[in-house]
């Protein structure tokens, strides 16, 4: 009897171990021989097209991450640009496999939607963004605004309750697409712009010729934390997503850049040795090739090079880390262990 326990015990140790079964998502993506990532309009730093349609930020990263994990090229990959309202419909269709764009994680979202959320790639919160000519100086002054949003986001419902909460009267101009939101307050249609504070960033900085004539109110009324999303139903593809981004934060924890990943890959610590494939075992837990880890260093780069590139001082949106710091400086960014 003792010899029996012990095996049904191995046995199911070993169920547990392995590697989830390809499900149809996976399959397909894996058979079609690129990924189909739902990405924003347009917004600068997240998923944004230049003028010849190259595609960049931290969204678009995060869909070459996962193509760059699965089939060891960052570029087999679809970006299908998306609305606030399209996006949710995009996704349980099929017509994309992940969402990798602005999307907050919510309960509604992942229980009654039917979504998974594959971890955060930007901690942000929605803020207001006004005409200095206004002379507003805080979101408890815009009693009886217009306020330009996008309808079918969280941010509709943060409006309303911030508003009612705080025992004041505004007045709703809801668009769908963000261009005509954005050319809606640039016109005056309405007093007050709201969306995520890094997006009020984005638009300020590469929508205007003069970015000082508007100002950004120092109230954040919600927690946004955005990333990828993919269907319920897939736990394989589910992993995939999730560790691709992790693997992006712990690059930057480990201090392995696109720049120093081949030499990174002849150190002894063996943290690095396993994150970059040269202690085999954590590719073959993922189901895909041991050099997962490295081809997203090698060819998209770690978080923080990513945000820097997209986001950072040196971009027209000039954002800090801030929350998006990694935790040992701060920040909330924290990569679960690869091991």
């Amino acid at each position: 009897m003792k010899e029996i326990r012990i095996a049904a015990m191995v046995a199911a140790a070993l169920a547990v171990s392995a590697p989830a079964f390809a499900g149809a998502t996976l399959d397909a993506v894996k058979q079609r021989g690129f990924v189909t990532c739902g990405v924003s309009t347009g917004v600068a730093g997240f998923s944004n097209p230049d003028s010849a349609g190259k595609w960049t930020g931290i969204d678009v990263d995060n869909c070459r991450a996962i193509a760059a994990a699965l089939f060891g090229d960052a570029e087999k990959v679809k970006l299908v640009p998306t609305t606030a309202q399209q996006r949710f419909t995009a996704l349980q269709s099929g017509e994309v496999d992940v969402l990798t764009r602005n999307t907050t994680q919510t309960l509604q979202r992942d229980t009654a939607l039917g979504f998974n959320a594959a971890g955060v790639n930007f901690y942000d919160g929605q803020g207001f963004m006004v005409p200095k000519k206004l002379g507003v100086k805080s979101a408890k002054e815009l009693a009886g605004a217009t306020v330009c949003v996008q309808p079918g986001t969280t941010t509709e419902l943060n409006l309303a309750d911030y508003f009612r909460a705080n025992r004041m009267e505004f007045k709703p101009v809801v668009i769908e697409k963000l261009d005509e939101v954005i050319a809606a307050f640039f016109s005056g249609r309405c007093d007050v712009f709201t969306t995520d504070a890094s997006q009020l960033a984005s638009v300020r900085a590469t929508r205007t010729q003069n970015p000082d004539d508007y100002v950004i109110l120092p109230e954040l009324i919600s927690k946004e934390p955005l990333g990828p999303v993919v269907r319920h139903g897939d736990d394989q593809w589910f992993d995939v997503v999730k560790w691709s981004l992790i693997a992006m934060i712990e690059a930057e924890e480990l201090g392995i850049t696109s720049k120093n990943v081949d030499e990174m890959a002849k150190s002894t610590n063996p943290n690095i040795q396993r994150f970059l494939g040269v202690t085999p075992g954590m590719g073959k837990a993922l189901g895909v090739d041991e050099k997962w880890a490295y081809n997203i260093v090698k060819q998209v780069g770690n978080y923080g090079e990513s945000f820097e590139r997209n986001l950072g001082r040196s971009t027209p949106i000039k954002l800090e880390r801030g929350k998006n710091a990694l935790w040992t400086n701060g920040g909330l960014m924290y990569a679960l262990p690869i091991r």
